[in-house]
């Protein structure tokens, strides 16, 4: 069983830049792929980011490639995700998610609570 709680959402405007935090608990963090999903106000749950621990690779979606950015940090238990150059279209609920591979959110089996980012024009 894997504990997920993000953190660092919040309000900001175009341009602005933001770094959301996810912190694991529970079943060893490093067997786990982990990603970043957000969901919008009547839209389906999105693919945003995902990095595999073994390799250290990463995958976005095309919407955010070069503005957002995932990392780890295996000792700490954490993955972060940078926005930088925030739009109005990224404006949702971001979710943490673990024990899962490749942009389905079905193939993910553990998720946080979810923090939300909101983008002013």
């Amino acid at each position: 069983q894997v504990q997920l709680v993000e953190s660092g959402g919040g309000l900001v405007q175009t341009g602005d830049s933001l770094r959301l935090s996810c912190a694991a608990s529970g079943r060893t963090f490093s067997r786990y792929n982990m990603a970043w999903f957000r969901q919008a106000p009547g839209k389906e749950r999105e693919f945003v980011a995902a990095i595999k621990w073994r390799g250290g690779n990463t995958y976005y979606a095309d919407s955010v490639r070069g503005r957002f950015t995932i990392s780890g940090d295996n000792a700490k238990n954490t993955v972060s995700l940078q926005m930088i150059s925030l739009k109005p279209e990224d404006t949702a609920v971001y979710y943490c998610a673990a024990g899962g591979s490749g942009s389905s959110s079905i193939d993910y089996a553990y998720w946080g609570q979810g923090t939300q980012v909101t983008v002013s024009s």
